[in-house]
């Protein structure tokens, strides 16, 4: 059941990924190989804001891979200067939304796609989250902070207002968590 990789080669960097094309051979089966494909990325991070009245903190920004708003929670990627993941998510949460939080509890880790990506996207709370300050979005991003209350989450999933995938994995992290 398990594959040895006998070659590789990259065959495409860009700032976000890069395309990585294996050669694997299934160790079971002496010659029987294959071309595998991979996008190779950092870490990711996601955060769910609730602030001391219960509401959770919101994104709306337009997403270019579905040419539309999308409605999430903080998140990106784990940058080189992050010592840890939740670094990451405090800044991510910082500059999407101008909220800090007390404290940052991790709450779970998925892989994106492990059919492509050997990558993780970690999820934290962050309790009793304020807004202390201006948002700081990359120069691409255009954000709207909206707060819905903890009981609306279950709905907004229901009737497909909240459609990434990753941010669907983060709130259920939080809904079984208690929160």
């Amino acid at each position: 059941m398990t594959w040895r990789t006998t070659g590789t080669k990259i065959l495409a960097t860009t700032p976000i990924f890069s395309l990585r094309q294996d050669l694997r051979e299934r160790v079971s089966e002496s010659g029987r190989r294959h071309d595998f494909y991979f996008l190779d990325a950092v870490d990711w991070v996601n955060v769910v804001p609730v602030t001391d009245s219960g509401e959770i903190v919101f994104i709306e920004l337009y997403r270019h891979g579905i040419d539309a708003v999308s409605l999430e929670i903080p998140g990106g990627m784990i940058d080189p200067e992050d010592p840890d993941a939740a670094a990451a998510a405090a800044r991510e949460m910082r500059e999407e939304t101008g909220y800090e939080a007390e404290r940052l509890v991790p709450l779970g880790v998925v892989h994106p796609n492990p059919a492509i990506q050997g990558n993780r996207c970690h999820t934290f709370l962050a309790e009793n989250a304020r807004r202390m300050g201006d948002l700081r979005p990359d120069e691409t991003e255009d954000i709207r902070v909206v707060l819905y209350p903890r009981l609306e989450v279950p709905r907004l999933l229901r009737e497909g207002k909240i459609t990434h995938a990753l941010v669907v994995a983060g709130l259920y992290w939080y809904l079984a968590s208690d929160g």
